[in-house]
């Protein structure tokens, strides 16, 4: 994988950051069609990609705190496995407007990376399994595509199994 340029990379926050900390990454960049039903689902047909290996950034409220969950596109967030993973007790899905506002980034396009505040992250355990796994850059339509190992450290997440088929 190329390492690319702030201007090559589109100049999200979560390539700016990406190219920063020089970490190695290929970005992806799809025609997104607003029909499409999931944007996961969407991006992973599009870069001819395995669902298992493409994921999408969630944001939770556990008990009181927003969370990120970082997760197959191929299934679900486990919600009391999310909670049990940062030693909450209660995990919902966070207002849409609030993940917008505390990200920066748009529904869709929510990037584990370069988020406007820091959140506390979880990454899926399954994501260990593939040498590469691609996440939203920052926008719809555009995909990052970089090692587990390295996305966990940029985002200090945990790897636990909160994902569910």
């Amino acid at each position: 994988m190329a390492k690319k340029s702030r201007k090559q990379a589109g100049g999200t926050p979560a390539t700016v950051a990406l190219t920063a900390a020089g970490t190695p990454f290929t970005l992806h960049a799809y025609e997104h069609d607003p029909a499409s039903p999931s944007y996961g689902e969407e991006a992973a047909e599009a870069l001819g990609v395995s669902p298992g290996r493409v994921f999408k950034t969630l944001v939770a409220d556990v008990d009181g705190d927003l969370t990120v969950a970082v997760v197959p596109v191929a299934g679900q967030l486990d919600l009391k496995a999310l909670a049990a993973a940062v030693g909450g007790k209660r995990a919902a899905m966070a207002d849409p407007a609030a993940a917008e506002r505390t990200t920066g980034y748009v529904r869709g396009g929510i990037s584990p990376l370069g988020q406007r505040k820091r959140l506390r992250t979880v990454l899926d355990a399954s994501a260990s399994e593939h040498a590469t796994i691609c996440v939203s850059a920052g926008r719809r339509g555009l995909e990052v595509e970089l090692a587990p190992a390295d996305l966990a450290a940029l985002t200090d997440a945990v790897l636990a199994p909160i994902g569910r088929v």
